[in-house]
């Protein structure tokens, strides 16, 4: 399907400079790319390659831009949004999450990452990097749906478990064009020395990133100095872990050590404010990362925890939080922040193709709706979006090509009341 955009702001993010420029003109699609950015065309009919659209969009000044990218999820964990609020991070993982979810069926994760994916539509996030159960569901529900996924291993326990990371690695990578995979695993306190050590094997054999929860609580990163005598970030880096890159996902409780391991082997923080705010987690020192030049990203953690899929909340937390850290008023500005959330997290999870909006990259992009009171007066876009703009201004989120969802109506091939009452009854079941 071709479809012209016109009459549009867009804010490409095409470039290696800092800021967010937007022009103004017109952007065109052809099947699952991007086949023109530019200045408005007089005569469209005139252009060959412009020739015989499926559909014109009068963008009305409205903002194109490349859809924000969830750097960290658990989608499926829809099922608990809600149900065990309130509590610390041991006890509501070890006590309320672990027990449910050992009673999780694929068909229910299934169903659950398609509520997720319809969260994620009217946000305007065009894809995430899920690290869930029943990998083969979150697939399913991703192409099910036309949305795009990357998956991250979630291996844990003892070594026979890398059997699986590197069968699905394999797998994943050669399943449909909006699935890629990522190797990863749970976390330090969840794994074995022997299984991190095969992590390790295979990410030399792929020459592939590794991917795990790092340092989200003070106490995780106590115990594993008393296992193994140095930090989760450190232990990764002797294991040879990291030599191929990947990151961590909170990164919250790190020390100098491990900012330097960050920066040096170029891997990725992908910070979580929300849900480590409602944790009482902390606030990750992302203002000081920044300063060093460590890559940075965000996402929203799961729906268990956050409980919001909205990466509008997490922006403003992201900036508004630094601020409060660092007592400075001035750091981690919007344009910064708005990069890390609609750029950076694609090039975090691989997907260099979704990065911006330019000729020939995957048309994953979004329409804002500026002609709405929070959106005005347009003294700066950037900011409009990080500090007051929310889901309500997302008009239209588009991915590989196809618009899922438009003007509050999905297109994800099944009827929104469906998943509703099927998602309730998987919840009632496990309640």
């Amino acid at each position: 399907m071709k479809i012209r955009f016109y009459n549009a702001r867009i804010m490409p993010l095409n470039n290696n400079d800092k800021g967010c420029p937007i022009i103004t003109g017109e952007l065109h699609t052809n099947g699952s790319k991007i086949s023109y950015v530019g200045k408005p065309v007089e005569n469209v009919e005139s252009v060959e390659s412009f020739e015989s659209f499926d559909r014109e969009i009068d963008c009305k000044g409205n903002l194109i831009m490349p859809g924000f990218k969830n750097a960290h999820t658990h989608s499926a964990m829809t099922f608990l949004r809600s149900y065990a609020d309130d509590l610390p991070l041991q006890e509501w993982l070890f006590n309320q999450i672990f027990p449910r979810e050992d009673k999780l069926t694929p068909d229910d994760v299934y169903i659950l990452t398609k509520l997720a994916i319809m969260e994620y539509l009217t946000g305007g996030i065009t894809s995430c990097f899920d690290m869930y159960f029943f990998r083969d569901s979150i697939a399913s529900a991703a192409v099910d749906t036309g949305y795009r996924m990357a998956l991250c291993g979630a291996v844990n326990g003892g070594a026979e478990n890398a059997k699986t990371l590197a069968r699905e690695y394999q797998k994943f990578n050669n399943y449909n064009e909006l699935i890629s995979y990522q190797l990863g695993f749970h976390a330090e306190y969840t794994t074995s020395l022997e299984l991190m050590k095969e992590v390790a094997r295979l990410s030399r054999n792929f020459k592939a990133p590794v991917f795990t929860h790092n340092s989200e609580t003070e106490k995780e990163v106590a115990e594993c100095k008393e296992r193994h005598g140095k930090t989760p970030t450190a232990l990764f880096e002797d294991l040879g872990m990291l030599e191929y890159g990947g990151g961590g996902f909170h990164c919250v409780h790190f020390d100098e050590n491990d900012m330097n391991i960050f920066k040096n082997r170029g891997l990725w923080a992908v910070t979580n404010p929300g849900s480590n705010t409602k944790l009482a987690s902390g606030i990750a020192p992302v203002w000081q990362m920044q300063k060093k030049g460590i890559n940075l990203a965000i996402g929203t953690d799961g729906p268990a925890s956050n409980n919001c899929l909205d990466m509008f909340r997490e922006m403003f937390l992201v900036t508004g939080l630094q601020k409060i850290r660092e007592k400075d008023a001035a750091v981690c500005d919007a344009q910064n922040v708005l990069i890390m959330a609609a750029k950076n997290g694609a090039l975090a999870m691989g997907l260099v193709d979704s990065d911006c909006l330019s000729e020939g990259k995957n048309a994953d992009l979004i329409m804002i709706d500026l002609n709405q009171p929070n959106m005005q007066p347009l003294n700066s876009i950037a900011s409009n979006l990080v500090y007051s703009g929310s889901k309500s201004n997302v008009k239209m989120t588009m991915i590989n090509g196809k618009i899922l969802y438009e003007n509050g109506e999905f297109f994800i091939g099944e009827k929104p009341e469906d998943i509703y009452r099927k998602s309730n009854e998987i919840a009632d079941r496990l309640r």
